[in-house]
């Protein structure tokens, strides 16, 4: 079995679960009939994207990288690997929102290796200095880009696994390098339309 391919085929899983509630039009914040409130759009998200990233991480890249068959790395595609956790979120995160229907996901982070992961708005910025305090709770609220409003919450994203901090603890680009497991780094940003 090429286990590449039953990697990205429980990322395309995420992406037809995801895409359900894709379609579903959310009331405004401040109406409470009519429709799923965002913000239990945004935990079912997060709930679908913390699941197959766990499955990923523990099915997929930890059996692999154990039994010797492929590894993760960060340049994958070059090393003929498989995506780390976070790439892998970030790639499936860029489809969804290539699908013109905005809704976005993303992983930020305070002390990002890559600028593009870096908070975007003052609002994610703030977000992520209060799940650094209360991480059991996402952040959300209502933010505009033009004339749209989107619904966002932002979830902590801990590190699970030895994977994770051995990846930022000796990464040359990373500005934090002393991550200990269960330590937030961060969040997972999902950003619903409001219709």
């Amino acid at each position: 079995m090429d286990y590449r391919r039953c990697a990205f085929r429980t990322g395309t899983i995420a992406f037809l679960v995801i895409g359900l509630w894709i379609g579903i039009p959310f009331p405004s914040a401040k109406e409470s009939s009519g429709g799923i409130a965002p913000e239990k759009v945004a935990d079912y998200i997060h709930a679908v994207l913390e699941a197959d990233r766990s499955i990923y991480t523990t099915q997929i890249v930890n059996r692999m990288q154990e039994k010797g068959i492929v590894t993760a790395a960060e340049h994958w595609e070059q090393d003929n690997a498989l995506p780390l956790p976070a790439q892998f979120l970030q790639h499936s995160g860029r489809l969804v929102a290539e699908s013109g229907r905005g809704i976005r996901y993303r992983l930020i982070g305070l002390s990002p290796m890559y600028q593009r992961n870096a908070p975007a708005t003052e609002f994610e910025r703030k977000a992520l200095t209060e799940l650094q305090r209360q991480p059991d709770r996402p952040v959300t609220g209502i933010v505009s880009s033009g004339k749209k409003q989107y619904f966002q919450a932002i979830y902590s994203d801990r590190a699970v696994s030895a994977a994770c901090i051995t990846c930022h603890n000796n990464h040359p680009l990373s500005p934090k390098q002393d991550f200990k497991l269960n330590d937030v780094m961060g969040g997972i940003a999902i950003t619903i339309p409001l219709e």
